[in-house]
């Protein structure tokens, strides 16, 4: 082994992790704590019988490895070997003979093979590990390299960031193969990848839509787990991270091999993007790896350089497992915390992206009790960076951990999945639905009205505002939105797993046939209530999150879990594949986000008040009669309709109103609503309905009589005609 070069002045300081460019040539810096020397791996072409040739990493201080490596151009594929103790009971499972990802590559090539040899431990014929044994078997035929690249090398042309308010932000959440793999007007050899999703038909869909930002599940290099191999599935969804600073190949038109090709094909998608005035944001899991636990699982990187300085052990060496994967990435390590922020500012800097969704956020800020702190320093870090607070971060705030649910506990600048909104809507209108019919009470009108209004019990404090909950109703993970009401029970079976897997409170109402159904009745009340659930999402306050497909009845045949299905169960629909009701919600759908986008009283930063307050959405509540809700109407399990009246009084024309009334019905029979009086609204008129085919009536005004159908959502918005101008005084 080479000798270490002594420290000298000047020499001694490390510098940034990862390669970077110096007079004398490229200098790569590895983080290796416990490591007692570090090597890099050059290959001198693509195969797997391609020339290894090593050199050593001859400088050392405050754990870092570093030299000067020329030979590291764009386009050379290389590695890194670790020599260290190997000690499994400590957590050190150091083992040269396995091949090495550069944690801080921007290119990953290749495949993992799930041989025994890519195991740190010892694989016996049988399958079985030996965790306390170093298996000496190399990897390198059967681990991917890291490769460089050269983001000089792409030309941002007059790129500008969208940046879109979070007041006038509509979310997309897609995924790069499922969004595009069927669509008919890109060429076929586009599909599934980067490339489509810049392409003008996908970016047509979009805009028409009226999204604002497309959030992409992940796109950091990713692998399949050894268990959904051996099944012959794949990771679908890539919560299953390889690499934080480079792009999954898989997702590209350009060869896979070609790294430089990759990101730049990316970097594309998100020119394009942008200049259709389209956000790009990134599922990001800093959680977890996809190495899983160190009895278990391969190593391929983090493992392999320093396993007790990335992953949360326990005293005996064993992985803490706050994410249902495997381990748990430490984030309470310093050095950790900034590959991390490297990542994140790679991300914006150079693939100019505009914002973050975090994976299982609590998991990255559990302090060394293992409790979460919203003053950890991780989060203080994102609050301060100059880069990273100024762009969009979203949390998902759960994890698996004790005390894993964090809902409303993340500080600003953060916005948050908010799953009490998607459950109160669930339970609205299907399961308490499906109960009452049943013969069963339901759980009445406080807590949707609650959400409805914006969750200011969960996010009041702090100065956050409604636009810190992002509210969904469906996601990746669970049902799709037509699935919520066709389905019961789970069905994913397709997965392998004897349907052991994905959630069991779903909360759907399945219209009284477990899936598809042939009843004309049965296919009219789910379309209804698809349509009752799409407009309480994109009318309520707070940041609308659709998934795609929803905007177009996509089922999943009942899979809510469909992490490992990459195929037609998973892949959107367009054109002829769709029947007529689907086109028809698409177009409901594109004018209820026009409708949000019309109204802005339904898209203000702070809560809506219950006094008129210039500059102010006041917000009150009635019954069907058009009184103010009492506070035993709150209590009441069986109340089915809640009327929501929001208006606006303007600073400069005290005169002049906006208003909006909401009008949520969800029992089994019509009823009628009288309509109640707000000041400068001398007639409503009705805008939106999820009925089929409404009562027809004169355009009414404030104290009539509106008749609404059984489980529907019907908006008015406020006019001055028709009608002569009404008191202010609560009606009642």
């Amino acid at each position: 082994m080479t000798a270490l070069i002594p420290p000298r002045p000047g020499l001694d300081r490390p510098p940034p992790l990862g390669i970077t460019r110096t007079d004398a040539g490229a200098q790569l810096a590895v983080l290796a704590k416990h490591a007692t020397a570090v090597e890099v791996c050059l290959f001198d072409g693509e195969s797997d019988d391609a020339h290894e040739r090593r050199i050593p990493l001859r400088r050392t201080a405050h754990g870092i490895w570093w030299d000067l490596v020329p030979e590291l151009v764009p386009g050379t594929r290389y590695g890194l070997r670790v020599h260290g103790p190997w000690e499994p009971e400590d957590g050190h499972r150091h083992n040269p003979d396995k091949l090495l990802l550069d944690p801080y590559a921007h290119g990953v090539a290749g495949e993992v093979s799930y041989a025994p040899e890519v195991y740190g431990h010892l694989v016996d014929e049988a399958g079985h590990a030996h965790p306390q044994t170093r298996d000496t078997r190399d990897s390198a035929r059967h681990v991917p390299r890291s490769v460089v690249v050269d983001h000089d090398a792409f030309d941002w042309g007059q790129d500008q960031l969208p940046l879109v308010p979070w007041t006038e932000t509509v979310v997309y959440e897609a995924h790069v193969r499922g969004l595009t793999m069927r669509h008919p007007d890109v060429p076929e050899e586009l599909r599934g990848t980067y490339a489509a999703l810049g392409h003008p038909a996908v970016v047509g869909h979009l805009t028409d839509l009226g999204v604002t930002t497309l959030e992409l599940l992940p796109v950091h290099a990713f692998t399949s787990e050894p268990a959904l191999v051996e099944r012959g599935l794949s990771n679908y969804w890539g919560y299953n991270t390889l690499g934080y600073f480079a792009p999954h190949a898989g997702y590209a038109a350009a060869d896979p091999a070609d790294s430089q090709a990759v990101v730049d094909e990316l970097k594309g998608a998100v020119r394009a993007l942008h200049r259709a005035g389209i956000e790009v944001i990134l599922d990001v899991v800093y959680n977890h790896t996809a190495e899983q636990s160190a009895e278990d699982g391969a190593t391929l990187s983090f493992r392999g350089l320093d396993s007790r300085t990335y992953y949360r052990l326990d005293d005996h060496g064993r992985d803490i497992d706050v994410t249902g994967c495997g381990n748990t990435v430490d984030v309470r390590e310093p050095q950790v915390i900034r590959m991390v922020l490297d990542s994140l500012r790679l991300w914006v800097e150079e693939f100019h992206v505009d914002g973050f969704r975090f994976d299982l956020a609590p998991a990255l800020a559990r302090g060394h009790d293992s409790a979460y702190r919203e003053d950890h320093a991780f989060l203080v870090a994102l609050q301060s960076d100059p880069v990273l607070s100024r762009v969009k971060l979203v949390a998902e705030p759960w994890d698996v951990g004790h005390q894993g649910w964090r809902t409303g506990q993340f500080p600003a600048p953060f916005s948050e999945w908010n799953d009490r909104y998607r459950d109160a809507v669930r339970t609205f209108w299907l399961a308490d639905v499906g109960r009452q019919l049943e013969g069963g009470t339901g759980h009445g009108v406080r807590e949707l009205a609650t959400r409805l209004a914006g969750s200011a019990d969960l996010f009041g404090s702090q100065h956050r505002g409604p636009i810190a909950s992002v509210n969904l109703v469906t996601a990746h993970d669970g049902f799709t939105l037509a699935d919520l009401t066709a389905y019961e029970q789970k069905h994913n079976e397709a997965n392998g797993e004897d349907n052991r897997d994905g959630h069991g409170d779903n909360r759907s109402w399945n219209h009284g046939v477990e899936g598809p159904s042939e009843d004309p009745a049965v296919q009219a009340n789910r379309h209804r209530s698809v349509r009752n659930l799409l407009a309480t999402l994109l009318l309520s306050s707070g940041v609308p999150m659709l998934l795609a497909g929803d905007e177009s009845g996509r089922t999943q045949g009942g899979n809510n879990n469909a992490y490992c299905q990459d195929g037609e169960t998973t892949w959107l629909a367009w054109g002829a594949d769709l029947e007529p009701w689907q086109r028809e919600l698409l177009a409901d759908t594109r004018d209820l986000v026009a409708l949000r986008r019309e109204l802005a009283l339904l898209r203000t930063p702070g809560f809506p008040t219950h006094e008129a307050t210039p500059g102010y959405t006041r917000l009150r509540w009635f019954d069907e009669e058009g009184g103010t809700l009492e506070e035993h109407h709150w209590h009441d399990p069986a109340r089915r309709t809640l009327v929501a009246v929001l208006d606006t009084v303007h600073h400069d024309d005290p005169d002049r109103r906006e208003a909006v009334a909401l009008l949520l019905h969800a029992g089994p029979d019509r009823t009628v609503v009288t309509l109640p009086a707000v000041a400068g609204v001398g007639a409503w008129a009705r805008r939106f309905t999820s009925e089929d085919a409404p009562v027809a009536s004169a355009t009414p005004g404030p104290g009539d009589g509106l008749t609404l159908g059984a489980t529907s959502f019907t908006v008015l918005v406020g006019s001055t005609a028709a009608r002569p101008v009404v008191s202010d005084a609560e009606p009642g």
